[in-house]
């Protein structure tokens, strides 16, 4: 087998150096004109030829080898598969002789008859980027040449003279750039250096939307981006933008689940991660866990392995099969892995990815002598929650839908969730009084058997009484009376008289649905969510995962009104004692102990009194407040988190500093979002409205 792969290399890699001159050649001329379009285009078509070169190759070598070598014997295909022992002698016959028959250079013959050299194309690439250049470069006939607007001759003539040079932090890898005055993005903490050409004069201050001026002179203007800001010099307003350095991003592609239970045939596993970053990942590793024993004797082995780098700085590819060996991974152990990832940031970033579970079941035979052998060790399962289930069912679901699952290994799952929904049901089915075997097997059956064995008894003990005894058979003495038949009448009285009392003055505990102390509305709600259990697990038995999900979901939502109906009761019942001063406290004065009045749905950290002044101005014409710019960039720059929003609140700062009337509205409403007015405030009064003060009031009404 080893030989076949081989010689398919061979003739693959002769079918690509054949068609090499074409995909090069093609590619000249619109590298000559240049034309980035026309290179791409001819990108696409090579890589569609590469794609029919290869799947022609794939399926027809065997024949051109056939064809072009009689020492093959027309068994070209035995190289790829041979099935039979007669088949497999012949290969190894072909695989003697192939180095013998075909030379590197009859090899090429070969594929050179099959695979054309392409040259005609490369002359259809040329002519083509001709056209092209042609119709790019030729002049418009007749246009006259238009005369350049005296505006944009004038803001041109004003930006000339200032140059923005950006020096972006090293471990971006983005070399310093500069350029005109224009809209810009940048990493962030990258130096911005705005500097003069000589010669220039006039008014130089660099006006930032965070409220700073920047001068520059005779030396360049610095400022780090730490945020996105509008800026403007002499009447032209721009935006920076700052990208922020994002971390990490860890994705697990193998195992596809939180918690993989193996088969019991499983050899291994398999793991698959992904790791990107926006520029750099400096330091990956995977940490692996192996918890081995049960009860109290159980021990933890870490393992810390880091993941290879790749030729993409930016992201770290890396899969692996593993052996159950090589995971030293025993029947009952259980292997826990994480991924954590840093980036080549000035402050690193550390992302770590959620835990994932991989077990290896024990054998049944050795859990059930476990149990047996130490009963004390043995605790209840933890139950899985309905919300669990449900999302097991959908994973199924989605599982079946996109790859092609075996049908045992879709079974397995199936009675998986349909057990732990079984156990769930019998949970809380104990809340309606049903018998539960989830923690203790047959609890009743001992005592059935006990009382049908004491009613056997006692039908004997009866037959025995109305048997006559011979003056031989009957141990006692012919003067000594008794009757059988008295202590019995006498305890069946009382425990008729006791039932009676019972049944009077007690509660039925006979019936399973008076064995609880529920009303009958939680019984109802338990009934319905019972219900559905029941019909999600016999779908789930019976391998219909999309059925059993609608009476999950109705399970689910009867689940959570039990719960949100005891919590309302809770809060109902709850006590909430006065608040006291937290001046007061821990100091043993009474004096000013006392409960205070608090505001209703008052709001955690109140307006500042500069910028309650500074939204009131605004509603009118009048004059601002003193250092109101500082004040409006502050809360601005702290309240407004998106970059568009703050953007546009400092372009209206600034087009209120420049005495824009009309933009005032614009700028306190930003305020306003910003603030979070339009709470309704609730305050109580301490005025007491009574019966006689509204009459009184009536009563002097004219």
């Amino acid at each position: 087998m080893h030989g076949g792969v081989e010689i398919t290399k061979r003739v693959w890699r002769a079918a690509q150096l054949r068609r090499l001159p074409l995909w090069i050649g093609g590619a000249l001329p619109w590298l000559a004109i240049p034309s980035g379009p026309g290179l791409l285009a001819w990108a696409g078509w090579c890589a569609l030829d590469w794609v029919k070169l290869r799947r022609r190759v794939t399926f027809e070598w065997t024949a051109w080898l056939d064809g072009a070598v009689p020492e093959m014997e027309d068994s070209a295909a035995l190289l790829e598969a041979a099935d039979s022992p007669i088949a497999r002698l012949q290969q190894q016959r072909l695989f003697d002789r192939l180095d013998a028959v075909i030379s590197p250079a009859q090899l090429r013959q070969i594929v050179a008859r099959h695979v054309s050299s392409g040259y005609p194309i490369i002359l259809v690439s040329a002519v083509l980027a001709g056209m092209v250049w042609y119709a790019t470069t030729r002049p418009s006939d007749g246009s006259a040449p238009v005369a350049p607007s005296p505006v944009g001759s004038a803001t041109a003539a004003t930006l000339a003279g200032l140059n923005i040079r950006l020096a972006p932090p090293a471990y971006t890898g983005i070399k310093p750039s500069e350029s005109a005055p224009r809209d810009l993005q940048v990493p962030e903490q990258t130096v911005v250096s705005w500097c003069l050409k000589d010669g220039t004069a006039g008014d130089n201050k660099i006006e930032l939307g965070n409220g700073q001026v920047l001068e520059p002179g005779r030396e360049c203007a610095r400022w780090t981006a730490t945020e996105s800001v509008v800026w403007r010099w002499r009447g032209e307003r721009h935006t920076l933008r700052v990208i922020p350095d994002q971390p990490p991003e860890i994705t697990i592609a193998a195992p596809t689940q939180m918690i993989q239970d193996l088969r019991e045939n499983a050899t291994g596993t398999a793991m698959a991660i992904q790791i990107r970053d926006d520029y750099a990942i400096r330091r990956a590793t995977l940490h692996m866990t192996l918890a081995r024993g049960s009860g109290e004797n159980v021990k933890f082995t870490d393992r810390e392995m880091p993941l290879p780098a790749s030729n993409d700085p930016k992201q770290r590819n890396w899969s692996k099969q593993w052996s159950l060996a090589e995971l030293e991974l025993e029947p009952g152990d259980e292997l826990y892995f994480f991924v954590r990832a840093t980036d080549n940031a000035g402050r690193p970033q550390t992302v770590q990815s959620p835990t994932y579970t991989v077990r290896r079941p024990a054998p049944e035979q050795e859990a059930e002598e476990e149990s047996a052998a130490m009963p004390s060790l043995v605790k209840p399962a933890s139950l899985r929650s309905q919300r669990q289930i449900i999302i097991d069912t959908e994973q199924l679901i989605a599982d079946m839908r996109g790859t092609k699952m075996a049908a045992d290994d879709v079974r397995d799952r199936s009675e998986r969730i349909a057990n732990d929904q079984a156990q769930l049901r019998r949970r809380y089915g104990q809340f309606l009084g049903e018998e539960s075997t989830l923690f203790a097997d047959n609890a009743g059956s001992g005592t059935g058997t006990g009382g049908a064995r004491k009613q056997d008894d006692h039908e004997d003990h009866d037959s025995h009484e109305g048997h006559d005894h011979g003056p031989g058979e009957h141990p006692h003495e012919e003067g000594h009376g008794h009757d059988h038949g008295s202590p019995n009448t006498r305890k069946s009285a009382i425990v008729n008289e006791t039932q009676h009392i019972l049944e009077t003055y007690g509660h039925a505990h006979d019936e399973a649905e008076n064995a609880t102390m529920y009303d009958e509305g939680t019984k109802k709600v338990l009934r319905r969510a019972l219900v559905a259990m029941w019909d999600a697990e016999k779908s789930l038995r019976a391998i219909s995962p999309r059925t059993a999900l609608p009476p999950e979901h109705v399970a689910l939502e009867a689940i959570k009104q039990l719960q949100q109906a005891e919590r309302i009761y809770l809060h109902k019942t709850a006590f909430t004692p006065p608040p006291i001063k937290e001046e007061k406290r821990m100091t043993g004065e009474m004096a000013g102990a006392a409960s205070y009045r608090r505001e209703q749905a008052g709001q955690d950290a109140p307006l500042p009194e500069e910028l309650r002044a500074l939204v009131g101005a605004l509603s009118g014409d009048a004059g601002l407040p003193a250092l109101w710019m500082r004040t409006a960039n502050d809360w601005v720059r702290t309240r407004l988190k998106d970059d568009e929003q703050r953007l546009a609140a400092q372009r209206a700062i600034q087009d209120v500093a420049d005495g824009c009337i009309a933009c005032r509205p614009v700028l306190r409403a930003w305020l306003r979002s910003g603030a979070g007015e339009g709470q309704v405030l609730l305050q109580a009064t301490s005025t007491v409205d009574t019966a006689f003060a509204r009459h009184w009031r009536e009563a002097a009404k004219p």
